[in-house]
């Protein structure tokens, strides 16, 4: 574990896209168990209107042909999501579906937030209980991860590292427990996120990683940012893995510094290796100042 400049592992901070792959681990396990099927259409859960084509898998793999943002959003304002509530989720994006669509589902990959959002409320639905409560029950519980370190709203007070903007500025966190909560809104310690990260693609508790995560070369990785927080998470086939974090600063460089710790780290079974050899928490003072660059 390494951190600079007052990083805190055990503080709360917003994981931004690496939500994705819980969301997306959510909806295999809710396949597995029965409770939903790959290729529902998103009708036979929500009330939209038929005949879109789009299934749980299409929005899963950034195939269903949605934009990239919810209607009326846009990632370069302060706090984009934060007026993307039930109600417009309901008027703007499910009555409307049929005319949201750019591509005909399954034509190709086009990442999207708005994509993740429709999941997440097919998951609700068909779940019958929150998309926090479901990730608990189908997810963290089977992790040995606490419901309490992997949240959908932020705690109060010395619990959170607080967000700061390019220049250090402190700034205020992203509105995202409404809609779009399955798509970025998590909030973790970096600790349970290291926990989930290595429970899902190293120990492989829940199986096959799902779709969620992008596979490259011999590994998985996937990352995320919002307004003050950026994060990279991967994990190669020969067991090394890392999660970086950062607070504030450039969009790119958390990604480069997970990345290189990645690479430097010894294979697993390298003589003399200790607990110490293996960075599991990456943390300094920067980070992407939006969700644009997400992954």
């Amino acid at each position: 574990m390494w951190t600079e400049h007052g990083h805190d592992p055990d503080r709360y901070v917003q994981i931004g896209s690496l939500t994705k792959p819980l969301t997306g681990t959510l909806l295999s396990e809710m396949v597995r168990s029965g409770r939903v099927g790959w290729d529902d259409p998103v009708e036979k859960w929500l009330s939209t209107p038929p005949g879109t084509g789009i299934t749980l898998r299409h929005l899963a793999l950034h195939t269903s042909g949605l934009p990239r943002l919810p209607p009326g959003t846009r990632a370069v304002r302060p706090n984009p999501y934060e007026s993307f509530d039930a109600e417009t989720m309901r008027r703007a994006v499910l009555d409307r579906l049929p005319s949201l669509v750019d591509n005909p589902p399954g034509a190709r990959e086009e990442y999207s937030n708005l994509g993740y959002a429709v999941l997440g409320a097919a998951l609700e639905a068909a779940g019958q209980g929150t998309y926090e409560e479901l990730l608990g029950v189908y997810v963290l519980q089977p992790l040995g991860v606490s419901t309490g370190h992997v949240i959908a709203r932020p705690p109060s007070g010395d619990a959170i590292l607080p967000p700061r903007g390019v220049w250090g500025r402190s700034r205020t966190a992203w509105t995202m427990t409404g809609p779009i909560l399955p798509a970025g809104g998590l909030w973790a310690t970096l600790r349970a996120t290291a926990d989930v990260v290595t429970g899902l693609l190293v120990r492989r508790t829940l199986g096959a990683p799902a779709p969620s995560w992008t596979r490259s070369g011999p590994g998985y990785w996937h990352n995320g940012a919002t307004g003050g927080y950026s994060v990279f998470a991967a994990a190669r086939d020969d067991g090394r893995w890392v999660v970086a974090h950062r607070v504030g600063g450039r969009a790119d460089t958390v990604d480069k510094i997970g990345l290189r710790a990645l690479a430097s780290q010894p294979l697993p079974d390298a003589p003399d290796e200790g607990p110490a050899a293996r960075p599991d928490v990456q943390g300094s003072p920067a980070s992407r100042p939006h969700g644009s660059g997400d992954r």
